[in-house]
């Protein structure tokens, strides 16, 4: 089990710094989305566009480092757990998606003081992203902690975002009368994005305890067929 690969990594000194870096990487994907989550709530956009540019930057460059330290740790190590190493770079992609993810979610709010009237769609949108906060907080302690139970919680959680995710994207397809261009256009992006992140949020939480080869696709309903982290 992954679970098990990732804990036995953090016994040793070798990729504790990597460990870190990834974990950092994520705290920073969960401070940028709460941020767009401000601004989407009312916020000022301006408020917060450098640090949130700066942030995914930083992201950038974590993923660039924690990439060299897996390599320079399989070079040096005859003994090195290769599936591990594996394991934490694709999850480590995974937390960079997340961050460019947050930063167009941010983009969408440049345009406009759209949702700001009642619509059929406000209220329902509104809702989502208190929920994807909710997985980020689970992921990050079931990934910190090996903790089964709470990455399972949380898959099933990025689950139900998702399914809410696409049913508010084919009723906003079909509709023709109730909204704006503008607003549909903005609402079916921002639906887009919340299901991405949670997505790659429940990726990482399959690692806690999965297998490799189920790295970057979830497991679908008996009538869907399999789905990756970027459908």
């Amino acid at each position: 089990m992954l679970g098990a690969l990732l804990a036995a990594l953090r016994g040793g000194d070798a990729l504790d710094h990597a460990f870190r870096e990834f974990d950092e990487m994520l705290t920073a994907g969960h401070w940028m989305f709460r941020e767009v989550h401000a601004v989407l709530a009312g916020g000022n956009p301006e408020d917060v566009r450098e640090a949130v540019f700066t942030r995914d930057q930083d992201i950038n460059r974590l993923l660039r480092s924690l990439r060299g330290n897996i390599v320079t740790h399989l070079s040096v190590n005859r003994n090195a757990d290769i599936a591990a190493c594996l394991a934490l770079m694709s999850i480590a992609k995974d937390a960079e998606r997340i961050g460019d993810y947050c930063k167009n979610l941010y983009e969408v709010t440049e345009h406009g003081d759209f949702g700001q009237s009642p619509s059929p769609y406000q209220e329902r949108i509104r809702h989502i992203p208190g929920e994807v906060e909710k997985i980020f907080d689970l992921v990050r302690s079931a990934f910190q902690h090996s903790d089964t139970k709470e990455a399972k919680v949380a898959i099933k959680a990025a689950d139900a975002v998702r399914a809410a995710c696409d049913e508010l994207a084919t009723e906003l397809l079909d509709d023709r009368s109730t909204i704006t261009m503008q607003e549909a256009v903005s609402y079916s992006m921002q639906t887009r994005y919340f299901k991405r992140i949670a997505s790659h949020l429940a990726n990482i939480a399959t690692a806690v305890f999965g297998r490799i080869e189920d790295l970057d696709f979830r497991k679908p309903p008996k009538s869907e067929a399999p789905q990756s982290t970027d459908s």
